[in-house]
């Protein structure tokens, strides 16, 4: 457990007083109410994983399918946010999304998939949200679905891999599908996926998912900043998975390198501290306190957005780990659902 304690009875004043209008008066002044993953109902998951049938078909045609997503269910994805006290959980893919299919299956896949989380949102009312998939083999395509997605099926936001071929969100091959996003103010939850260049570069035992998922993150991020999309597209709300991998560890090397090389400072000119602490960052596999003790030196507790990452880790690990870190019962509430509700304010009721 963190050194910090997490008990509102241990808090500093400021911390007490907001601990004792969440928690209740009555609650406090019993004894000292430590916070559990059962004492709310109503988080909001930013980064839940769910599987149509088709896609899991797919995929396992395809031998990309492992166990644990031929074994999800919306059963156990129900009753992991039960325990984990989660009322909303917003539903995406992760990698390889439908990169590996031809262009024409690309598009039909990911057409199948987003109606699939669509009607599951409106079979669970306040349950699930989404962030659709696009078919990035084409950028005509990716802004059809995009816009279907948007305006038919109500998505919360779009989901994107870091990097498609190893070309990273900031190429000029995405610059469409940014500048789109970018003029209807939508939310782009990144996820990690490793890179063409780097895979099993250690040994086969270590999965891409210990390493290269938050070196691709870093990539994408980086590549955002210098190639000027980050500075060209100011209204897309980005979330970057997994506490932006390694950006809260080479900060410094970032924010030196217009000055060392003068012609990248026009790419940047709100700064690149600007642009990483106006970024989302999601709390999956980083709720503990190294991780966390980065993150929040870098930006803001308003930025950071509770994710669990189900079904490769449960909604009940990210929990207790917030819990255990020891923040403000304001603070704690902001990460878990408030942050969330500001960002998407179809979710605030």
């Amino acid at each position: 457990m963190n050194t910090l304690n997490s008990c509102s009875c241990n808090l500093p004043r400021r911390g007490f007083l907001s601990g004792l209008l969440a928690t209740g008066a009555s609650t406090l002044l019993s004894g000292c109410v430590t916070p559990t993953a059962a004492s709310r109902a109503d988080r909001i998951d930013i980064h839940h994983h769910a599987f149509s049938p088709a896609y899991v078909a797919e995929l396992d045609k395809a031998g990309q399918a492992p166990p644990i997503v031929k074994n999800w269910s919306l059963a156990k994805t129900l009753d992991d946010m039960a325990k984990a006290g989660v009322g909303t959980a917003i539903l995406s893919v992760t990698t390889p999304q439908v990169t590996f299919l031809n262009r024409e299956k690309a598009k039909s896949v990911a057409r199948e998939h987003n109606e699939w989380i669509a009607k599951l949102g409106s079979e669970y009312k306040g349950k699930f949200g989404s962030f659709a998939m696009l078919p990035m083999q084409n950028m005509g395509d990716a802004l059809h679905e995009l816009e279907y997605a948007l305006d038919v099926l109500k998505a919360d936001g779009i989901g994107l891999m870091s990097s498609y071929n190893d070309k990273w969100l900031g190429h000029a091959n995405y610059a469409p599908v940014m500048d789109e996003l970018n003029r209807r103010k939508v939310i782009l939850f990144t996820h990690p996926s490793p890179g063409e260049c780097c895979r099993n570069i250690l040994t086969p035992e270590i999965p891409p998912t210990v390493i290269e998922f938050q070196t691709d993150t870093t990539r994408a991020i980086t590549n955002l900043l210098f190639s000027g999309t980050a500075a060209r597209c100011p209204d897309v709300q980005f979330i970057f998975a997994h506490a932006g991998g390694l950006i809260p560890f080479i900060v410094e090397r970032l924010t030196k390198l217009p000055i060392q090389d003068p012609k990248l400072a026009s790419r940047v000119p709100r700064g690149v501290l600007f642009e990483l602490r106006r970024f989302f960052y999601d709390t999956a596999w980083s709720a503990h306190p190294g991780a966390l003790a980065s993150l929040t030196k870098l930006v803001n507790v308003s930025q950071i957005l509770m994710a669990s990452d189900y079904p490769y880790r449960t909604g009940v690990d990210n929990v207790t780990g917030l819990i255990d870190y020891g923040f403000s019962a304001s603070d704690l509430r902001a990460i878990e659902r408030d942050n969330a509700a500001r960002l998407m304010p179809q979710w605030k009721a």
